[in-house]
């Protein structure tokens, strides 16, 4: 007779035992009490001890004579950790999500046209989506399969999609191919998906995508709950907190890369400014161009430029620098070819100022003179604008052509930085008198707290956003600037040989070349002696 799975096993189970028990007796255990608890001969106890202790997963205090777990046991626990599997690495944001909702939340993961449940945390209530763990469905109609489906590569989706059999489960069951298509392309756009009782009548869903380092789809997070308690205003809602979790758990399932410690900051040539800041990298013209802020002056670096070059003088400080647009919000044109790039646009205390190169500056009408502490563009040709409070912190709002700034945000301290994220339309803050770097979500008004810099690391001062998700900002008086991964742990640090980088921005053809901007006029004599490249431009390949 063949053996069994379990036959042989005895001895391994008793081990774990062991384990087990001494894992669970802070204090540890003796080998009588072991005996005893676990209902073992001293001389099996004894020899279980002394296996354990030599492969290190136990250790036996020698003062108390008690055992405690070994040295190994962390080893593979803090593996375990570094390198996280699906569902260790969404086990955290699954519970989060149930306490935030109260309702039941899942993971699941595609396997073939089905989507599969993997773990689930139930909710508080007593009435709540139950589905068991490893139950099938299929990937068309439920809000996991959807937001797997939106974030495959488009011909592997399409592939997929051709090979549905639509059947209808429910009445509200998508059947029409060219309605789910085009519901998926809503769902890669908001970045999470919805089921309207499209599965189980009487039960709503939303789930988005986990996507790892590499870019790739390896599941979905989803919270369900009835009807009645996940109205459609309440979907609409939770679909960015969904889409928040997911993108946490995606952080973890890759391996970090390397810190750039030993990245070399190569100085730009030109001269260096009193106040560096406002660096933007204008594709169209492949040219950097950035603001020294006191003298006040608008430089750039590009082809056909001798290295860091004066573009135009500036009206009066600047607080902030933007490209892309002209005054009205529209690319301007020449008559007889496509859209050309526009001058950059100064925005200083008494107006908005397009900068042609050699000038003179040309003032914009459409805007309003606002003394903004930062300033960004939007969505189309809205502006972010950070005002000053009376009570010293900031107003935060959208500002359209011809229309008063509508604040949507109100923060109690000063912000220095705002910039744009088209990918998932939400507004980044940096706030140095914390140290925070705020996620701003426009759709919900909520305030995300990525990160919380020490001020012994520096002053967070500036913003850059990459492509996978990372968040660049540099340390002013921290000699160096970081990068931070979408869950905010610390994921690169690029030393500089000045200690007051002002600002960051990402271009280049690749968009891989990382360049700071930093400052002179606050740096002490003794220190400048030290480090004599303050106040240039620096680029770092990233």
């Amino acid at each position: 007779m063949p053996a069994s799975p379990g036959d042989g096993t005895a001895a391994l189970e008793k081990a774990l035992d062991v384990l087990d028990a001494v894992g669970a007796a802070p204090q540890g255990l003796s080998h009588a009490d072991l005996a005893a608890r676990l209902a073992l001969p001293r001389t099996t106890a004894y020899r279980l001890l002394a296996t354990l202790v030599a492969r290190g997963m136990l250790r036996r205090d020698p003062l108390r004579k008690v055992y405690c777990l070994g040295v190994r046991c962390f080893e593979l626990a803090r593996q375990a950790h570094a390198m996280p599997d699906l569902a260790a690495a969404a086990v955290m944001e699954l519970r989060t999500l149930r306490d935030l909702t109260g309702e039941t939340t899942y993971l699941a993961a595609l396997d073939g046209r089905d989507v599969v449940s993997l773990e689930r945390c139930d909710g508080a209530h007593s009435q709540r989506s139950s589905s068991a763990l490893g139950q099938r469905k299929p990937v068309y109609c439920t809000s996991q399969g959807k937001a797997i489906l939106s974030a495959m590569d488009g011909a592997a989706r399409d592939a997929l999609v051709r090979e549905l059999v639509l059947r209808p489960v429910t009445p509200r069951t998508l059947t029409d191919r060219r309605r789910l298509l085009a519901e998926l392309r809503v769902t890669a756009a908001r970045g999470y998906a919805i089921d309207d009782e499209e599965i189980v009548p009487g039960v709503r869903c939303v789930g988005a995508p986990i996507i790892d380092g590499l870019g790739q789809v390896r599941g979905a997070l989803s919270v369900a709950g009835p009807a009645w308690r996940l109205t459609p205003e309440r979907l609409e809602l939770l679909g960015p907190e969904v889409a928040e979790a997911a993108r946490r758990v995606g952080a973890q399932l890759h391996g970090v890369r390397p810190t750039l410690g030993d990245a070399e900051a190569r100085p730009v040539p030109g001269p260096w400014a009193f106040h560096g800041a406002h660096p933007r990298w204008c594709a169209a013209s492949g040219r950097l161009f950035w603001a020294d802020t006191l003298a006040p002056a608008l430089r750039a670096v590009g082809p056909g430029d001798e290295g860091d070059t004066l573009w135009a003088e500036a009206e009066g400080p600047v607080h902030g620098l933007l490209l892309g647009q002209d005054g009205s919000g529209e690319a301007q044109a020449t008559g007889a070819g496509p859209a050309t790039a526009p001058p950059p646009i100064a925005w200083c205390a008494h107006g908005a100022f397009a900068l042609p190169r050699g000038g003179p500056a040309q003032r914009l009408a459409p805007w309003p003179a606002l003394p903004a502490q930062a300033v960004c563009r939007g969505a189309g040709g809205d502006l972010w604008l950070a005002c000053e409070t009376p009570e010293g912190g900031s107003a935060v709002g959208c500002l359209r052509p011809g229309a008063p700034l509508e604040v949507r945000w109100r923060l109690p301290e000063p912000v220095q930085c705002l910039r744009w994220r088209a990918a998932d339309g939400t507004l980044w803050a940096a706030v140095p008198d914390t140290g925070a770097i705020l996620s701003l979500q426009p759709e919900t008004g909520a305030v995300r707290r990525l990160v919380s810099v020490p001020k012994g690391s520096g002053r967070v001062s500036g913003l850059a956003l990459d492509a996978e998700g990372g968040v660049w900002t540099a340390l002013r008086d921290g000699w160096s600037v970081v990068r931070f991964l979408p869950d905010g742990s610390l994921d690169r640090v690029v030393a500089l040989p000045v200690p007051c980088p002002t600002d960051v921005e990402l271009g280049g053809a690749d968009g891989r070349r990382l360049f700071i901007t930093t400052a002179r006029q606050p740096v002490p004599l003794d220190v400048l002696v030290k480090a004599p490249l303050s106040g240039r431009l620096f680029e770092v390949a990233v």
